[in-house]
């Protein structure tokens, strides 16, 4: 059920991730199936998901999005009042190893990581502020401070 009134603010929970052990690459290709989805939804379909190592990371990533959010707001009934508005993978550190190969040379190996980041709301449409947006929200708040002091 989507937050419909104009003037309470939707419900918003996140949960991140960091240093998993697998491509940002690998894990953008199973974050892109489920941005948009309803939880409940993106939950059975990282389950499934023929890429392992970056689907039980992000099974659980998804879990602890929605105790989150349950621990926000306790009427909420399960995952399926909650839609993913946001998923992203950044990268994260890489770390260089070097093979040895013939006549004394040594090729560099790139070990990489990622970090992902879930954002659930229950509103399917919600989206984050950009950082204009919220500087122009805290400049009206400071506003309202100062005539309310006055």
């Amino acid at each position: 059920m989507p937050n419909s009134s104009t003037n309470t603010q939707p419900l918003i929970a996140t949960a991140k991730a960091g240093s998993l052990r697998v491509t940002p690459q690998k894990a953008r290709r199973v974050v892109n199936m489920i941005r948009g989805k309803r939880a409940d939804e993106a939950i059975n379909i990282v389950k499934f998901a023929p890429q392992i190592a970056v689907s039980e990371d992000l099974y659980s990533l998804l879990n602890s999005a929605v105790a989150n959010a349950k621990q926000k707001n306790p009427a909420l009934r399960d995952a399926s009042e909650l839609w993913v508005t946001e998923a992203l993978v950044d990268e994260g550190v890489t770390m260089k190893r070097y093979r040895p190969r013939a006549q004394g040379r040594g090729y560099q190996i790139l070990k990489r990581s990622c970090q992902i980041s879930v954002t659930l709301s229950d509103d399917k449409n919600y989206r984050r502020p950009s950082k204009a947006q919220a500087r122009k929200a805290a400049a009206v708040a400071a506003e309202a401070g100062k005539d309310v002091t006055e």
